[in-house]
C-alpha cells in the first residue's frame, strides 16, 4: 500500500510503501525513496539522472544541482536522507532532511516552522483562556464587575448547609444590656404605645389615666370602737 498527496505545504503529510519495509537497508533506502509516487522526492535531481543513466551514485560529487544523500542510519528502524545543492565537488548547500521511520517518510521541519508552530499553539492557548474568562465575567452598574461560575452554583447547591450554633449569652451581657436599654428608655421614652397586641399604636398624651382610689377617711371615734373590739375579741368572754 502507498498513499500521497501533493498539498503546498509537506510538512503535514507522511508517505509509505509497504512492500518495501522488509527490504529496507543502507543499500535500498535510497531507491525507497526515489519511488515515483513519493510527494518529497524531486524527479529533476541529479539522482534520477544517474538511474537513468545506470551510472553508481560516486558520479554525484561531478554532478551540479540537486540531490539526495543518505545523511544517518540505524538498521532497521531509521534512515535520515538530506536533500542538498551541490555547486562543486566539496561544496554543497543543505535543503531539506526527511527522516524514514518504520518505512514511513516524514519531512523534518526547519527551524522557523518549529518556532512559528510553537508561538501558534501558545497564542492560541491564551486566547482560549482569554474567551473562558470573558464568559464569566459579568457587569452592573451598581456592583461593577464580577466572576460568575456555573461549578460554583452546583457546589453551592449541593454542599449540604450547616447550621450555626447560637452560642447562649452570658450573665454579664444581659444585664449590662438591660442596662442599656433602661438608660435609653429614660433619656427618650416613647412616644407611641401600643396597648393591645394588634391594635394601632396611639401617643402616649392621648392615654387616659384613670383616677388614682382616694384613700377612706377614718373618724377618730371609729378608730377608738375598733381598737376596743379588737382588745375585747383578743381577750374572750
Amino acid at each position: 500500500e502507498c498513499g500521497f498527496i501533493f498539498p503546498d505545504n509537506l510538512l503535514g503529510i507522511s508517505w509509505v510503501d509497504s512492500s518495501w519495509i522488509p527490504i529496507l537497508n543502507n543499500g535500498s533506502v535510497l531507491d525507497y525513496f526515489s519511488e515515483r509516487s513519493n510527494p518529497f522526492y524531486d524527479r529533476t535531481c541529479n539522482n534520477e539522472v544517474v538511474k537513468m543513466q545506470r551510472m553508481t551514485l560516486d558520479h554525484l560529487n561531478q554532478m551540479v544541482g540537486v540531490e539526495y544523500i543518505l545523511l544517518h542510519a540505524q538498521e532497521p528502524i531509521l534512515f535520515i536522507i538530506r536533500k542538498q545543492q551541490r555547486q562543486s565537488p566539496t561544496q554543497v548547500m543543505p535543503l531539506a532532511d526527511y527522516y524514514i521511520i518504520a518505512g514511513v517518510i516524514y519531512q523534518a521541519p526547519d527551524l522557523g516552522s518549529v518556532i512559528n508552530s510553537r508561538v501558534l499553539t501558545a497564542v492560541h492557548g491564551i486566547q482560549s483562556a482569554f474567551e473562558e474568562a470573558m464568559s464569566y465575567c459579568r457587569y452592573h452598574p451598581s456592583k461593577g464587575y464580577w466572576w460568575h461560575f456555573k461549578d460554583e452554583e452546583e457546589r453551592e447547591k449541593t454542599k449540604p448547609k450547616a447550621k450555626k450554633k447560637e452560642e447562649p449569652s452570658s450573665i454579664f451581657q444581659r444585664q449590662r444590656v438591660d442596662a442599656l436599654l433602661l438608660d435609653l428608655r429614660q433619656k427618650f421614652p416613647p412616644r407611641f404605645v401600643q396597648q393591645k397586641p394588634g391594635e394601632k399604636p396611639i401617643p402616649v398624651d392621648q392615654i387616659k389615666k384613670e383616677p388614682e382610689p382616694v384613700p377612706e377617711t377614718v373618724k377618730p371615734e371609729e378608730k377608738e370602737t375598733v381598737k376596743n373590739a379588737q382588745s375585747a375579741g383578743a381577750k374572750g368572754p
